[in-house]
């Protein structure tokens, strides 16, 4: 059964060109093997042939494996710290911004820092770049359309403000929209972008081997400018900053900068 597993995301790393071998073991395959007994497929060999056959199948395989749990201003009290003592830091001489909302799923991530920006620093100019591995999702995202259930805490007046309401969904407004640019990017294989002022990536790399973040959070910091800042996930403390030459402003906030 395990050589039945270990043959199937070899498999897909040549055919599709992700490398499950890098995400942790029991939590994906735990979560493959009950996608697959869904489906009605016994073994994974059978499972394969049919993804590689199924576009729907292929499709719903990859959105299973990245992890699309997301909403707006997702743990409230990280994104008053940020808006309120790490934005005034990081803008303090600067005009504008580049921000990129790493595995942004569908969106409302790299909305909610648009959002801030555009109520709370209206005089800086920013550039967004939302970036995911699964294009379905960044799709959705391109569209700004949204039930209400992912805004269930994000503060009224934006809700008032930057939304429309029709048919039971918010749309997002143009002018929110038009500073994000969003593209398809792998964590574990893409070449990463450079000088940005902030890397937003929450609750995704709790899903990866040490050693795949070892070398995600070396790409982040190589990716951030001098003084920039990388942002994580409440249950993402990194442990060992200084390895990466970050160093924490607040919980969940790294820095980069030279030691001293």
């Amino acid at each position: 059964m395990a050589h039945d597993y270990h043959q199937f995301i070899n498999r897909i790393h040549k055919d599709i060109g992700i490398n499950l071998n890098l995400y942790k073991e029991a939590q994906m395959k735990r979560r493959l093997t009950s996608l697959r007994n869904n489906r009605g497929f016994k073994d994974f060999n059978t499972y394969y042939h049919a993804i590689m056959q199924n576009t729907e199948l292929k499709d719903e395989f990859i959105d299973r494996i990245t992890i699309n749990v997301t909403e707006f201003y997702r743990n409230p009290k990280r994104w008053d710290i940020l808006h309120k003592q790490i934005l005034p830091q990081i803008t303090k001489n600067k005009n504008s911004l580049n921000i990129w909302s790493a595995a942004c799923s569908t969106g409302e991530e790299p909305y909610t820092i648009a959002l801030i920006i555009k109520e709370h620093f209206p005089n800086i100019k920013v550039n967004i770049l939302a970036t995911d591995i699964d294009e379905n999702v960044l799709k959705i995202a391109k569209q700004g359309v949204y039930k209400e259930d992912s805004l269930k805490d994000l503060p009224s007046y934006y809700k008032h403000k930057y939304f429309t309401f029709e048919n039971g969904l918010f749309t997002i407004d143009q002018s929110v929209k038009r500073n994000i640019v969003f593209r398809r990017h792998d964590l574990l294989q893409s070449k990463y972008p450079r000088n940005k002022d902030l890397i937003i990536c929450r609750n995704v790399l709790i899903y990866f081997t040490d050693e795949a973040k070892d070398q995600i959070y070396k790409n982040f910091s190589d990716s951030l400018s001098e003084e920039g800042v990388l942002f994580v996930g409440s249950t993402e403390q990194i442990f060992n900053p200084k390895e990466y030459n970050l160093f924490a402003m607040e919980t969940f906030f790294y820095q980069k900068r030279k030691e001293g």
